[in-house]
């Protein structure tokens, strides 16, 4: 048997209610209060990572950025260079050439550079709270996330690179925290892996978040109907995670039915450090709220029908039969009586042929609007 068996890949969404977690409905899970699914506006995470150049003044503008712009959450990441690289890791392209290194500097020596402070937490954390979004921070050792239970973080997320970490992934499950899932470089029997370590744990509250590795990556390299595989596979919430210079791939994932987005922004591009090139600056932040937020309200509902703001239109200027010339009463109507004028609220101009053949009660003069009560 492979490892998706026919019924796993038409599984429906599972509702249920677990300790400290409760679905609202199928494919929904509840982050700080917030549910995040179908149905449910988008989740919208501004991912700070590493762009505060381990200055706490710029972390927390940051998060008064995220704030203003509309944002949902603000993500850091948390780890040292100790617990991330071997000082052996040979030297990763995208840094290299982006020219991100001092001289003479390793990527161990990069990341010891940039890694943020761990005892920053309670106060990001606070402040936070203060603006009325939600402190995330990636963990990416163990000991990170008991710092991070310490604040009383309200969900994890797990970068891509992390999928395989067993030990990483176990740790965050028995939290019984929600879990977002990031799925870059994965393919499904990944994915599975992961969740299974998680729901081995008794915690079944994870969103997965379709994402592109490379820094920036190539459109045609972000595969945003692969959210639609995800979604059917697994029956839970699924967003996206973006690393694109623009917002158009995050407006084209929020069509596509996105529950989250992600994305990477700093106070100014032309910062030093590897994650800036590629980030929003706070005025497209706000931009790309702005826009999802249109996006929903766009989509709105799947019937067809005319809407209120359409109705004064719908009332006067679709078309409805008047007559063509002066009809005395009792004369047979003839189609050459007719007409087709706006406005629409007379007799509506399909009925035409009902109305040839009709003899009308009174004088009708050319271009009186026809309506039922006149035969």
């Amino acid at each position: 048997m492979g490892l998706f068996p026919a019924a796993a890949l038409t599984a429906r969404p599972r509702c249920r209610i677990l300790k400290g977690m409760e679905y609202l409905e199928c494919g929904t899970i509840i982050v700080a209060g917030r549910p995040i699914g179908p149905e449910h506006p988008c989740f919208i995470i501004a991912e700070a990572g590493s762009n505060h150049n381990r200055d706490l003044g710029t972390a927390l503008r940051m998060i008064d950025v995220a704030a203003d712009a509309g944002a949902d959450a603000v993500k850091f990441q948390t780890y040292s260079a100790e617990s991330l690289y071997s000082k052996k890791t040979p030297m990763i392209d995208y840094v290299k050439k982006g020219g991100y290194l001092k001289e003479g500097e390793t990527i161990w020596d990069m990341i010891k550079r940039i890694e943020m402070p761990r005892d920053w937490h309670p106060e990001l954390a606070k402040r936070c709270e203060e603006k009325g979004v939600v402190f995330l921070s990636t963990p990416f050792d163990l000991k990170a996330v008991e710092e991070l239970e310490s604040v009383g973080i309200a969900a994890y997320k797990i970068a891509s690179f992390e999928i395989t970490h067993i030990p990483l992934l176990r740790a965050v499950a028995r939290t019984r925290k929600p879990i977002i899932l990031s799925t870059g470089m994965a393919d499904l029997s990944d994915i599975e892996f992961a969740l299974n370590v998680i729901n081995g744990e008794g915690n079944k509250a994870t969103a997965l978040m379709q994402c592109a590795i490379s820094y920036p990556p190539r459109y045609e390299d972000l595969n945003l109907r692969a959210m639609d595989t995800l979604r059917q596979a697994f029956a839970m919430p699924v967003g996206f995670s973006d690393h694109t210079t623009g917002i158009t791939s995050d407006i084209a994932a929020v069509a596509r039915g996105a529950n989250l987005i992600e994305k990477h922004y700093t106070l100014d591009r032309n910062m030093p450090g590897p994650d800036h090139s590629f980030a929003l600056e706070p005025d497209e932040l706000l931009m790309m709220c702005k826009a999802i937020r249109d996006t929903e309200k766009a989509l709105g509902s799947p019937v067809k029908k005319h809407t209120e703001a359409e109705k004064d239109l719908y009332k006067l200027a679709r078309r409805s039969l008047v007559a063509a010339v002066d009809i005395p009463a009792g004369t047979p109507i003839t189609e050459e009586m007719l007409d087709v004028k706006r406005p629409g609220y007379g007799i509506p101009a399909k009925h035409m042929l009902l109305v040839v053949g009709r003899i009308p009660k009174k004088n009708i003069e050319a271009d009186d609007i026809l309506t039922w009560d006149l035969f």
